[in-house]
């Protein structure tokens, strides 16, 4: 039921691209605020608390209502739910839309637009460099593919309606501490509040980040990318969630290696088409085949 919801949703989403902006859920942003300013110089302990308690209230109903109507006249209201739920709990902006955007702005040289979009992409102060600025909306293609689609697609299908919602409300939290707390400002990016909002969702984040790794291998080039998450795995340093998408990044990055060594064109803009086009192949050429046959097989309901 979840998967043919799953494709249900994905393909009404295609249709419905004038609605993204409801998505955006602008009426919570004073909620996270609040929240967030509250537990800012709290212990750890009490923020995490604090922090899945706040998360609890935002899932719960969601997941009360999905009980009550699961076996309910064949399933249908339960249906109509996960579909809505999982149109809502994708994005909340079109990742492929919004890097055609940004590849267009780049051509067309426009740079304000360029700036602009790659700004929410990276979600963080861009660098003067544009070989470096490209260098980052590529890393942030492979990691958004997580964030906005394969996140919530696999807690969709382990949780149901729940699941997707979480990993999305985990996100949205996330997105809002990116814009307000730089990652270049040390003082600003440990405090308690950005370590337990960065934790919880990057605990949510790990394991279908990997599967997604192991994707765009199949889908790229296998043996580069299999060589970066090698030469990736030497360097531990770093938090967790931070590992989590620099080595997404890495692998993503080896997977379309042998691709730009023997592309033709000039522009600019050529990484980030590549990057989005291994991220679809993985989605629909990997995972989608991958999900239908556990479906069948009984794996996944």
């Amino acid at each position: 039921m979840n998967f043919v919801a799953l494709l249900l949703g994905l393909g009404i989403e295609r249709l419905l691209t004038h609605l993204f902006h409801l998505r955006e859920f602008r009426w919570l942003d004073p909620a996270f605020d609040r929240v967030l300013r509250m537990f800012e110089k709290t212990s750890r302990v009490v923020t995490m608390a604090g922090l899945v308690l706040f998360t609890l209230v935002l899932i719960v109903p969601v997941g009360l209502i999905s009980f009550a109507l699961a076996g309910t006249l064949y399933q249908i209201p339960y249906f109509a739910l996960a579909v809505i739920v999982l149109l809502f709990s994708l994005g909340p902006r079109d990742l492929k839309e919004e890097v055609n955007d940004y590849c267009a702005a780049v051509d067309d040289a426009r740079a304000e637009d360029a700036r602009r979009v790659a700004r929410e992409l990276i979600e963080d102060d861009l660098p003067e460099g544009s070989e470096e600025r490209i260098a980052l909306v590529e890393r942030a293609v492979f990691v958004q593919a997580n964030n906005r689609i394969f996140g919530v697609v696999f807690w969709f299908l382990l949780l149901g309606p729940a699941g997707a919602w979480l990993f999305r409300m985990l996100d949205m939290m996330r997105r809002r501490l990116a814009f307000q707390y730089s990652r270049n400002h040390d003082e600003e990016a440990g405090t308690t509040i950005v370590w337990a909002v960065r934790t919880l969702h990057g605990l949510f984040a790990w394991l279908p980040a990997r599967l997604l790794s192991a994707g765009y291998a199949m889908a790229g080039s296998f043996e580069d990318a299999l060589s970066c998450w090698r030469q990736y795995s030497d360097d531990r340093t770093q938090p967790f969630f931070q590992m989590t998408s620099d080595l997404m990044a890495c692998i993503g990055h080896g997977a379309v290696g042998a691709a730009r060594e023997v592309d033709d064109e000039s522009s600019a803009s050529t990484p980030v088409r590549q990057a989005m086009d291994l991220v679809n192949r993985t989605l629909w050429l990997i995972w989608c085949p991958i999900i239908a046959i556990l479906t069948l097989s009984d794996w996944l309901t």
